[in-house]
């Protein structure tokens, strides 16, 4: 399968192998569906607690006598259904959100999502992604030249955002691009479907290639 590849500069340098079964794979929307919720759900913190009746502070003194009040009887002034009471099946804090999901399922999804990009034109691959010194600026300049690709005169703008792969841990790299308003950076190793689908366009050094296979695409045929 080829794609074009391109420089720093968004000059064309010609043409780029690139697997199938990372780039070409049929798009399978129930699968990336399943793994999306799921990683939504896990990083979701059980965070809203109300307070049961057993909780709320007061209650201890009955608040009139069992008999002979004509009134009905209660044992507690915070009970559910006192004002200031206690709350029944409300969110409770040891709730757990969490859903499992296989890790073959979690990097087949993924693959699938960069053959989706690359279907709809999405992906640059550059040659290389180096920066003489790792300043806003450099990135800025870098980011600036490759919106003169056809198809790609958003990138880096609002409703273009961009996510660059970095190949290997670069700090100082990473923390220029991120600077740019529309524009993050992420350790290749690290991605999944989440932030895959939560940009328009991909910045892909060819180097990003071999770290998805070695990555990925091992987990799912090894036995």
């Amino acid at each position: 399968m080829k794609a074009e590849l391109y420089n720093q500069k968004g000059e064309k340098e010609g043409a780029i192998d690139v697997p199938e079964n990372i780039f070409g794979l049929p798009w399978n929307p129930d699968l990336v569906h399943q793994v999306v919720v799921s990683l939504r759900a896990n990083r979701r913190a059980a965070t809203a607690h109300s307070k049961g009746r057993g909780e709320v502070r007061g209650g201890g003194k009955k608040p009139w006598r069992q008999k002979g009040t004509g009134r009905a009887r209660h044992g507690s002034i915070r009970s559910p259904i006192w004002i200031g009471g206690g709350v029944t099946h409300g969110p409770i804090k040891e709730k757990i959100y969490e859903k499992k999901i296989n890790k073959k399922m979690k990097n087949k999804a993924l693959l699938v999502s960069f053959s989706k990009k690359a279907t709809d034109k999405e992906i640059v691959f550059l040659n290389d992604l180096k920066f003489k010194e790792a300043k806003t600026k450099e990135a800025r300049n870098v980011f600036s030249a490759l919106k003169k690709i056809k198809g790609f005169e958003k990138l880096g703008e609002r409703g273009g955002r961009a996510l660059a792969l970095l190949a290997e841990p670069a700090s100082n790299l990473a923390r220029a691009i991120r600077n740019l308003p529309q524009v993050d950076a992420q350790e290749t190793r690290n991605i999944n479907v989440l932030d895959i689908l939560s940009y328009k366009y991909l910045v892909m050094p060819k180097e990003t290639i071999k770290v998805i296979s070695e990555r990925f695409i091992k987990k799912i045929i090894k036995k």
